[in-house]
């Protein structure tokens, strides 16, 4: 399925185009996934990165409650850090900071993949191409163009963790889970 889910973005002449359409339509089924770590096989063995972004993305934007209009960058990832909400809707016992734990997992997947297909190595940074400009853009050593919204400083980085971190304490309303603080740690 992952095979067929990469080539299906690949055959498109947007690359871009093609990951929304099918983001679109798996999208309800992610939602329905009723256990953490179904979803995480889902997403972490997706082949597409520009495809995992863009369910990441849905995802998110599904979690907000005031979703954004900007492009997927590294602003809207800070963005989703502080207004996203629990993502999923858990048929079991699943504690809160479980919860909260997911949510930034996912964010740390989000970030990883867009850098992949925005700064990784010579053949990915151009995914959001055709494979035909892809390889005209490789061959004149093209750079990829970093949006505006990719510019954000280390200040908005610890706004933004701090924000989060004062949020998630009121609502568990306990003292701030290790494994939390790791992803915080990995994520900043």
């Amino acid at each position: 399925l992952q095979r067929m889910l990469s080539i299906a973005v690949e055959v498109d002449k947007s690359p871009n185009c093609s990951s929304c359409k099918i983001a679109d339509v798996i999208f309800p089924f992610i939602l329905n996934i009723p256990l953490r770590s179904q979803r995480e096989a889902f997403l972490n063995t997706m082949e597409s990165q520009l495809l995992r972004c863009k369910l990441l993305e849905l995802l998110f934007q599904h979690s907000c409650d005031v979703p954004t209009t900007l492009p997927l960058s590294l602003a809207k990832i800070l963005y989703f850090l502080s207004h996203s909400s629990v993502l999923l809707q858990y048929q079991d016992e699943t504690a809160t900071w479980q919860r909260w734990d997911e949510m930034l997992q996912y964010l740390t997947l989000l970030l990883m993949s867009y850098q992949n297909v925005i700064l990784a190595f010579p053949l990915a940074e151009h995914l959001r191409s055709s494979l035909n400009d892809r390889m005209d853009l490789i061959i004149q050593k093209a750079k990829p163009k970093l949006q505006d919204s990719d510019d954000i400083s280390h200040l908005d980085i610890k706004l933004k963790i701090e924000d989060f971190i004062s949020r998630t304490q009121q609502v568990l309303g306990q003292p701030f889970p290790l494994q939390i603080m790791e992803k915080l740690c990995m994520l900043r």
